[in-house]
């Protein structure tokens, strides 16, 4: 799981395993460590929900799922969700939900659970 933050926007990234994972009821998470504190960050599917939404509390950031978005994701062609979510101090913030796919130039990260990437170049 790939996490990406710029402002007032959050964006995860996704292997096939993690979409899969995601998509048969499983909460997905992941942290980065510091000396004395930890970072966290989660996305959890729910059903009581037709739209994505999030919230940081004690430090973890989690991304909320409609599970009805997520039944056929893993085998379909749409590449991922996303949401302009009202907040009281900012105005928005913006959450995308993505497959993660190849790139096909020189890269030295793993990239084997990744989905082929359709334009062929990153």
């Amino acid at each position: 799981m790939k996490l990406r933050i710029k402002r007032n926007s959050i964006r995860i990234r996704l292997s096939k395993t993690e979409v899969q994972e995601l998509a048969s009821g499983s909460l997905l998470e992941d942290s980065v460590s510091f000396s004395y504190s930890r970072f966290g960050y989660s996305v959890k599917p729910v059903s009581n929900s037709d739209l994505l939404y999030a919230s940081y509390e004690e430090g973890i950031i989690t991304l909320y799922v409609p599970q009805s978005l997520l039944k056929d994701w893993p085998t379909n062609t749409v590449i991922g969700f996303e949401t302009s979510m009202p907040v009281e101090r900012s105005g928005n913030l913006h959450l995308l939900l993505e497959k993660d796919f190849k790139c096909l130039d020189t890269t030295i990260e793993d990239q084997s659970d990744y989905y082929d990437n359709p334009d062929k170049t990153c």
